[in-house]
């Protein structure tokens, strides 16, 4: 199981200088990949406050430059927001300078009102990210993008929380970017039709081929003292879920499962628990919660590199965690 780190860049009430901001996170991830980081990934929202990062491939080539073992994701674009071949291009971009190491993960969206300052179409926006999905391995198969990527096929991940994106991975021949085993049902069932088409489904490997896999989010944040940590993070954290999901809005599901503040044996633990019996292949947790203190950061990263990695590194997700004595 490949664990990673997830960057939104937010910064609260613009108390930092931007260019620190990232500058910071750049420092990290270029030290959380010499030390044997699996992965770093970056996400994309449009008009919020707190500044959250609006160009996630942007960002991922200057990760590109800075790394050299680490896997760079998007989880994910916001891909009907973004034409076709603009995303195939950026995307081709970044996987030439990291060698070869993009994972790109698309998503339907589901704010509204980016929608409106693209200019996009709200309503189709599943369909939109079906087709990019298909069109994409054409535009770099047959010439029309160039440079293509380096690899060939280069991975691809649908983000979704429902099974309507579920099926819409499976029939892809896309890997699923949540981690619910709710939606195992229907990204299996997206498989198999992608199995029976006859003539096969356009885009991505041949039917049949990709076996399922789910990567996803792990809310966790690690400290030596979890007690003490969290009485520290628990209004920022409280502030990010409340403004991505919209929670405070009445009538509003929050986006993200609880931030959990646990030691590294307590983080394993709990995304054992979490994965045990789907085919995860990649977990992240984030890598920073916007407004938090440098020394609190920089130690959740230490741990999750040196630590908690390592507690993965064996970890099967389709093994029954309660018969090591586990909480299950």
């Amino acid at each position: 199981m490949r664990l990673g780190l997830y960057y939104d860049l937010r910064n609260p009430g613009a108390a930092r200088p931007w260019d620190r901001v990232y500058a910071a996170a750049l420092e990290r991830i270029a030290w959380a990949d010499a030390e044997g980081i699996g992965a770093i990934w970056a996400t994309e929202h449009h008009g919020f406050a707190d500044g959250y990062l609006p160009a996630p491939l942007t960002f991922c080539a200057a990760a590109a430059a800075r790394t050299s073992r680490a896997r760079i994701g998007t989880a994910v674009v916001v891909s009907p927001l973004m034409p076709a071949v603009a995303l195939a291009e950026q995307a081709a971009v970044v996987d030439i300078l990291s060698g070869g190491r993009l994972e790109l993960g698309m998503g339907a969206g589901w704010r509204p009102e980016e929608f409106t300052a693209f200019g996009a179409d709200y309503a189709s926006r599943y369909e939109a990210l079906e087709e990019r999905a298909r069109e994409l391995p054409r535009l770099w198969g047959d010439g029309r993008v160039t440079p293509a990527p380096v690899q060939d096929p280069l991975p691809v991940w649908i983000g979704a929380r429902g099974p309507r994106g579920a099926r819409i991975a499976g029939r892809t021949g896309a890997g699923l970017l949540w981690i619910d085993r709710d939606l195992l049902g229907p990204y299996t069932e997206g498989i198999r039709r992608r199995a029976r088409s006859d003539p096969p489904l356009s885009g991505g490997p041949p039917p049949g081929e990709p076996r399922p896999r789910m990567g996803g989010l792990a809310n966790v944040f690690l400290a030596d003292d979890p007690e003490l940590a969290r009485a520290v993070i628990r209004e920022q954290g409280r502030r990010n879920r409340a403004s991505y999901s919209g929670a405070e809005k009445p009538g509003k599901q929050a986006a993200f499962p609880r931030l959990r503040v646990l030691t590294p044996e307590g983080a394993a633990a709990h995304i054992r628990e979490l994965c045990t019996g789907l085919p995860v292949t990649d977990v992240f947790c984030f890598g920073d919660i916007g407004g938090l203190d440098d020394v609190l950061v920089e130690r959740h990263t230490e741990l999750a590199v040196h630590e908690l990695t390592r507690l993965l590194a064996d970890a099967d997700p389709d093994e029954d965690p309660a018969a090591e004595g586990e909480p299950a």
